[in-house]
């Protein structure tokens, strides 16, 4: 019998256009994919906020629509 995958949301962020012009965005993606490849999660969602901060969760569409999503 095979073991249930656990379920996972994937939520990117930066907060400056220079971030957001480089690559942050894909190497957050990238290392965070490769850890649930490497535990065997499945992945049920990707969000991403891009030019916000990180100080607080008003204003971060994508933050508040994960947290929608889990609900």
């Amino acid at each position: 019998m095979s073991k249930e995958k656990i379920k996972v949301y994937l939520y990117t962020r930066v907060s400056t256009a220079m971030q957001i012009d480089g690559y942050s965005l894909e190497a957050q993606k990238t290392k965070m994919k490769a850890y649930c490849d490497y535990n065997e999660y499945e992945i049920a969602g990707e969000y991403e906020d891009a030019g916000k901060s990180g100080k607080s969760i008003e204003g971060r569409i994508a933050f508040n629509q994960m947290m929608d999503d889990i609900k």
